[in-house]
């Protein structure tokens, strides 16, 4: 998992902030999600999803299942829940999903543009070029939720649709971090720069560190690539400059939901210093 940073010159891909308010406004668009018949499509699962998918007005709901315990937990909803036996919500759901008691089954949310992204004012965007773990990107939904960053830039293809796995390690994130699906992420880059947006790549042969990379931009970029490959040459080409994070030489690098979480503290800190 090569994900992001070291000072070393090969390359490696490092692996992030934006207005405080970027975002926490309910998402009104995302990408579709493919089918996987038989394996949970179009359900969401855990507390946090189904509370965040709830809390979105723009989340079309078509059934909400819960435990006895779990429907007390969740109190009052906008859409009443079939009370199910664990073990029949156990069936409704992949092998090995951690359900707490709740599953929703959602329509999938109405796709963004790169356009839209730009539109809305956003200050602080990740860009992720052909991230592949479903973990990974509901972790960088989170982090992205956490620090700022209102949006996320991945491929039409060799990316993976927001399904229950996704949005349950985002712990809500899907319903309030915009995603937007370009074709060609260099031409994304070039759009974004020309948007005014500082463009910065992870990679350990960065030849400055994140700190001093994001430091003073008024919008900011976090491109980050894929798990053990890095970011595509064409991609880290059309980065404003590459940047690294400092980790021990001990370690090669960093995984890439992992790198993500500081580089977005990074850019966040940076624009909104503590005092």
């Amino acid at each position: 998992m090569n994900q992001m940073a070291r000072n070393h010159p090969k390359r490696r891909n490092a692996h992030g902030p934006a207005g405080p308010g970027d975002a926490q406004r309910p998402r009104q668009d995302g990408p579709r999600e493919r089918s996987h018949g038989g394996s949970g499509e179009g359900w969401l699962w855990g507390t946090h999803a189904v509370s965040a998918a709830l809390a979105n007005p723009s989340r079309t709901i078509h059934m909400l299942l819960a435990t006895e315990n779990a429907a007390a937990r969740l109190g009052p909803a906008r859409v009443t829940p079939d009370i199910i036996l664990g073990k029949d919500l156990d069936n409704r759901l992949p092998p090995g999903a951690v359900h707490q008691g709740l599953a929703i089954k959602v329509a999938p949310l109405n796709p963004a543009s790169l356009e839209d992204l730009i539109d809305r004012g956003l200050t602080r965007i990740c860009v992720l070029d052909q991230v592949s773990d479903p973990h990974n990107l509901g972790a960088i939904y989170r982090s992205a939720a956490a620090f700022g960053f209102g949006g996320l830039v991945l491929q039409t293809r060799h990316a993976p649709p927001v399904t229950g796995v996704v949005a349950k390690s985002a712990a809500g994130a899907v319903e309030t971090v915009a995603e937007a699906r370009v074709v060609n992420i260099a031409r994304a880059l070039e759009q974004l720069g020309d948007a005014g947006f500082h463009t910065v790549g992870l990679a350990g042969e960065g030849r400055r560190n994140l700190a001093d990379a994001v430091a003073g931009a008024a919008k900011v970029a976090i491109v980050l690539g894929a798990e053990g490959s890095g970011l595509r040459p064409a991609v880290a080409k059309a980065c404003a400059e590459l940047a690294r994070i400092e980790i021990a030489p001990e370690m090669e690098s960093l995984n890439v939901s992992n790198a993500a979480a500081i580089a977005f503290y990074e850019a966040s800190r940076q624009r909104f210093p503590a005092g």
